[in-house]
C-alpha cells in the first residue's frame, strides 16, 4: 500500500513565533517539509493537510485570522484532502480515521507542527489505532518549553524528548531523505 504523507498544522501562526524571537528545533523544518510535499505530489501519493482552527474569534487560530493560513511551502493543492481539527490530535471529531481507512491509505508519514503537541498527539493515535506510522525528525517544528520550576528546556532537548517517547511504541521515527528515498524506489 502506498504511503499518506500527513503535513500537520503548518501555519503561519508558528512562523510569526520564530520571528518574534522562538527558535525552532529544526531551523530548517519548512524547507523538509515543502520537500516531502513536492516528493509525494510528483510520485503521485496523497497528501493530507491538517489544519488547526481555534473556536475563540480572538485566537490567531481562528480561521478568519490570517496567522491561521498555511505556511507557503505547505499551501494544499486542488484535490488534496484538508482536515479542520479543534484540539491536539487530527483524529479526533475530524473524519480522518474513516477517510484513511476507507481509501485503503498505507503508512501514515507525519511531519508539521508542534512536535510536542498536535504532531505528539497525532502520532500516539495512530498507533494505537493500529496504522503503520512513521514520523519524520528533521519536518518537526516547535519550541522551547519552561518548566515548572522555571528551568528552559531548549527546543531541541524537546523534540528528543518527543522522539524518544514515540519511537518504536507509537511510530518510526525517520529522517528527510529516507522517506524521499522510500518515495523514489516506490
Amino acid at each position: 500500500m502506498q504511503p499518506t504523507l500527513i503535513v500537520i498544522d503548518t501555519q503561519e501562526a508558528f512562523v510569526a513565533d520564530r520571528d518574534a524571537g522562538y527558535p525552532w528545533a529544526n531551523p530548517e523544518a519548512d524547507l523538509r517539509i515543502g520537500g516531502l510535499i513536492a516528493a509525494f505530489r510528483a510520485a503521485g501519493l496523497p497528501v493530507v493537510h491538517v489544519h488547526h482552527h481555534g473556536l475563540d474569534p480572538a485566537d490567531r487560530f481562528h480561521a478568519d485570522n490570517l496567522l491561521s493560513a498555511p505556511m507557503a511551502v505547505a499551501r494544499p493543492a486542488a484535490g488534496e484532502a484538508v482536515v479542520i481539527k479543534h484540539g491536539s490530535s487530527a483524529f479526533i471529531g475530524t473524519g480522518l480515521e474513516a477517510m484513511l481507512r476507507d481509501g485503503g491509505h498505507g503508512p501514515l508519514v507525519l511531519c508539521g507542527v508542534a512536535a510536542n503537541y498536535c504532531v505528539e498527539s497525532t502520532a500516539r493515535m495512530a498507533g494505537n489505532l493500529g496504522f503503520d506510522t512513521r514520523v519524520v525528525a528533521d519536518a518537526l517544528i516547535n519550541f522551547q518549553k519552561t518548566l515548572r520550576d522555571g528551568r528552559v528546556l531548549p527546543a531541541t532537548d524537546v523534540l528528543a524528548v518527543v522522539l524518544a517517547n514515540l519511537d518504536g511504541e507509537f511510530a518510526r521515527i525517520m529522517s528527510a531523505d529516507e522517506v524521499l528515498a522510500e518515495v523514489s524506489a516506490g
